[in-house]
């Protein structure tokens, strides 16, 4: 029986186990450059078969939330380099989460004070983060986005290209996971209610998917399908994010998905960091049609879970088959030393969530390993 800390590969990634740190937001990147926090952070949690960073923006324009890392500037490659290099003489495999927010960001975030970017000029329903001149962190109201021209779109990729190459050449990152989840620019793309477009970008479940898979291909060009992985997020309502039939949306690109050889797809199941259950639509969401969909289609890559899993419900869907690895997000927060934890029923720590975003060394590389 295949169990949560049996060794695993995935494309190009031999993993030492299917327990994966899920990609996580901490705001601790001023000038959107990884140091020695990260450095300590990421090394700390490398027993992890595979760590999947922090979300990444590709461009400046990509730039969501204050004090999150890029990938498109000398300094911050050379800030993430510092920590793959770190993950890597401990032991790890890391990817780095490609982002572009879309328009899930503020004005005073973007290049020259400019509007975010979306396939429609909607203003979602959300919140991002900023830090004060005294340095203190707030949630404040997204600022208005404007409507991409499709001719903008080719470029957009092209950050997406540019920067997954960089993360592998320059960075020395394992691979890439490509974020098309929890309503960001490719899910806000791929989403009925956020995508009112007329071109061939919008309407039809194949226009809509169109920006994805011309991001895949570009991604996958750049670095190889076996460096390759993508997030999804079928029905999260995160960032006002909605769909009103999301089941073929997300049956036709995980089939799309299917002949493009990734190394895995990142399902992220309900609300995400909420309810599992949760679904939009008139019908409660199959994840198991899902998965078959991207089997039917010959999608060989691994199948990896999120959202609310404990040991018992990991080890259940790994063990049953229905996914071949399990991601972490808050236990790995409070636990550097999750793996080990899970291997011997030992107690795990409790998150202190007002560390979450933000801050210094506390809440985030000051939890207690077991002993």
């Amino acid at each position: 029986m295949t169990t949560l800390f049996d060794p695993l590969r995935l494309g190009d990634l031999a993993l030492a186990n299917r327990i994966v740190m899920a990609p996580l937001t901490r705001n601790r990147s001023p000038n959107a450059v990884p140091g020695d926090l990260a450095v300590t952070y990421y090394s700390q949690r490398a027993t992890a078969g595979l760590i999947v960073t922090e979300a990444t923006a590709i461009s400046h324009q990509g730039q969501g939330y204050a004090d999150v890392p890029g990938l498109y500037g000398a300094d911050q490659l050379a800030g993430w380099k510092r920590v793959t290099d770190a993950v890597h003489a401990a032991g790890g495999k890391i990817v780095v989460q490609l982002w572009h927010v879309g328009r899930i960001s503020h004005n005073t975030l973007q290049p020259g004070g400019g509007k975010p970017v979306a396939p429609s000029a909607i203003r979602a329903k959300s919140k991002t983060y900023l830090v004060k001149p005294d340095g203190n962190g707030e949630f404040v109201e997204t600022s208005e986005p404007r409507a991409l021209d499709a001719a903008e779109l080719p470029g957009i990729v092209d950050d997406f290209r540019r920067a997954a190459k960089a993360a592998i050449e320059e960075a020395g990152f394992d691979g890439v996971e490509i974020h098309g989840a929890n309503g960001y620019l490719i899910d806000q793309f791929l989403r009925s209610g956020t995508n009112h477009r007329n071109d061939n970008y919008g309407g039809s479940i194949e226009n809509r998917a169109r920006l994805l898979f011309e991001v895949v291909d570009a991604v996958t060009g750049a670095v190889g399908a076996a460096k390759t992985g993508i997030r999804l997020s079928p029905v999260t309502p995160a960032n006002d994010a909605s769909d009103t039939d999301p089941q073929p949306l997300f049956n036709h690109v995980v089939a799309g998905l299917g002949n493009r050889d990734l190394a895995y797809i990142h399902i992220v199941e309900g609300a995400t960091g909420g309810a599992r259950d949760f679904s939009q639509g008139d019908r409660p969401f199959d994840y198991a049609e899902l998965k078959a969909a991207y089997r039917n289609a010959g999608g060989q890559g691994g199948w990896l879970v999120n959202n609310g899993y404990d040991k018992e419900l990991a080890e259940k869907a790994v063990a049953d088959g229905y996914a071949d690895l399990v991601a972490f997000g808050k236990l790995f927060i409070a636990n550097p030393d999750l793996v080990s934890r899970l291997k011997r029923n030992a107690n795990l720590n409790d998150p202190d969530k007002a560390t979450f975003y933000g801050g210094d060394a506390r809440g985030y590389t000051d939890y207690p390993t077991a002993a």
